[in-house]
């Protein structure tokens, strides 16, 4: 079992914080770091975050909310072996060609560590403030998909479409290994992750709804003619239970576990550290 931490991006008050939080997971033996994104968060919205009970994110407006890729590249900077996670960028909103080259160029500065997490994002208000619709943003993110791809190849790009018109140009580094993780257990979550994806990250700590998702994400594969067992399936855990806890997600289906920072006390680091002695060790 892999286990990871999330978010090193969120709440930070200053770089040495995110960076020694994630030395220290790197020494401790912690296989990743995790981030999240939002470009801006509202100070009031009517949109539902669908993994809360209130409709709500975490997140306060006034958090440092440090931008994923350049957050992970600071830390690639200082680590060497911590595999760098999105967990997960919001595709749809933003321009894929940057975003391709972005996430190609973090792959390559990191030397191959990072596992880019996306997914269609639920936030219109942060849709309306990036100045793209919120309408069709499922469609959007197949499209840019299949369109980045490409773009990674090295080959000559030549992709036209509703929402792209991309001919004769190549970009460089390619990045034909770059591991794709689609999160979300909503709508087509699980047809985009059979079709497109190496992982899935799954919104629950709950083994049971873990496991109905992995059953849902398997038929899935069966129409794309794809076993199951090619998809690497990462979760969120809260850190407690210890070895019995993680069984029972391994049962489930999970093969990564994540666990919130928040989820370790007022002490981050002390949580870091006796968790690492408690399981990791």
């Amino acid at each position: 079992m892999k286990i990871g931490l999330i978010p090193v991006n969120v709440g930070v008050s200053c770089v040495d914080q995110m960076v020694g939080l994630a030395q220290l997971a790197e020494s401790c033996g912690y296989e990743s770091v995790w981030t999240f994104e939002h470009v801006i968060v509202p100070v009031d919205y009517a949109s539902k975050y669908p993994y809360s009970d209130n409709g709500k994110m975490g997140a306060a407006p006034d958090t440092n909310f440090i931008d994923p890729l350049i957050a992970l590249s600071h830390v690639a900077a200082h680590t060497k072996t911590l595999k760098l996670g999105t967990g997960v960028n919001i595709l749809p909103q933003t321009n894929p060609l940057t975003l391709a080259k972005q996430a190609a160029s973090l792959d390559f500065v990191s030397e191959h560590r990072l596992l880019l997490g996306l997914g269609i994002g639920w936030l219109q208000e942060e849709f309306k403030a990036m100045g793209v619709p919120f309408a069709k943003r499922g469609a959007r993110f197949d499209d840019y998909v299949e369109a980045m791809r490409k773009v990674w190849s090295g080959d000559v790009v030549d992709h036209t479409s509703e929402h792209i018109d991309w001919q004769g140009f190549q970009s460089y580094p390619a990045a034909k290994e770059l591991a794709l993780v689609i999160g979300g257990d909503k709508g087509k979550a699980f047809e985009r992750t059979a079709k497109y994806a190496q992982g899935w990250f799954a919104p629950t700590t709950d083994a049971d709804q873990l496991k109905q998702g992995v059953a849902r994400l398997a038929a899935a594969c069966e129409t794309q003619n794809r076993s199951c067992s090619d998809i690497e399936v990462t979760c969120m855990w809260t850190g407690q239970g210890g070895t019995e806890a993680i069984e029972k997600l391994a049962s489930a289906g999970a093969q990564r576990l994540l666990v919130p920072l928040q989820a370790l006390g007022a002490d981050p680091v002390a949580g870091i550290q006796k968790l690492a002695q408690d399981v990791l060790s």
